[in-house]
């Protein structure tokens, strides 16, 4: 699932016109990338959620047939977006049983989504990729608990809270992750953050977590967008 349903705000005026995630970088959208590197991860069943202009979306990208996808579309309202967990809750009639990844279709980064098409182990609820903290956000979002140590990329460890007193390294949600069906089942629909969710599940010891070294950027701004397309340009990135 493809997470595309933002207002896109803080992109504005880029945003008036066209839905965040058709905004380009290095000559393609950023969506596309996402596209691109699910079909080359063998996973062809996407989930795509929308509010603002999402029929300009939809339209762009049609049933996924031109990427070797096949794309399912879940609309919500334009002016008020369910958030990630409400978003998830209603497409999982969509989403099926099994474990799903997630995407978020506002980052760009360069992560081979093969591995984790067996990232969450039995029991599990959640697996989240994170990587170091921008500085924008610089105290990250969790703890990955990997002892003493530097975490190595790609090596799954338990999640905690970053001020469980645990050792470790406090990272920021990359924004990708695998998440098992269970966790939404039974949630009414509506408005809901994913944010509460995860930290019972955390609290539980459901979740893990594994550390991505990067590339990644966070194109919230349309400063960082213009960065990173300079950057994927002249191959700096």
């Amino acid at each position: 699932m493809i997470l595309a349903a933002g207002l896109g705000t803080r992109m504005r005026p880029l945003t008036e016109h066209t839905p965040k995630p058709l905004l380009k970088v290095g000559g393609k959208p950023l969506i596309v990338w996402h596209l691109e590197a699910l079909r080359a991860a063998s996973i062809t069943e996407v989930v795509i959620n929308t509010a603002w202009l999402g029929q300009t979306l939809e339209k762009a990208l049609g049933d996924g047939s031109r990427y070797g996808l096949d794309i399912r579309w879940s609309h919500e309202s334009e002016g008020k977006p369910l958030e990630t967990a409400g978003g998830i809750v209603q497409a999982l009639s969509l989403l099926g049983h099994q474990p799903f990844l997630l995407v978020n279709g506002d980052i760009w980064l360069r992560y081979r989504f093969t591995p984790l098409r067996d990232a969450l182990a039995p029991g599990r609820q959640a697996h989240l990729v994170l990587v170091d903290n921008p500085p924008h956000h610089p105290d990250g979002d969790f703890l990955l608990a990997c002892g003493e140590r530097a975490p190595e990329a790609g090596q799954r460890y338990p999640l905690a809270p970053v001020d469980a007193g645990r050792a470790g390294q406090r990272l920021t949600y990359a924004g990708l992750a695998v998440y098992s069906p269970s966790l939404f089942e039974g949630l009414p629909r509506g408005v809901r953050p994913l944010a509460p969710l995860l930290r019972e599940a955390i609290a539980d010891g459901l979740v893990s977590g594994e550390h991505f070294p990067g590339p990644w950027v966070d194109v919230g701004t349309p400063e960082r967008l213009n960065l990173l397309d300079h950057e994927i340009r002249h191959g700096l990135i």
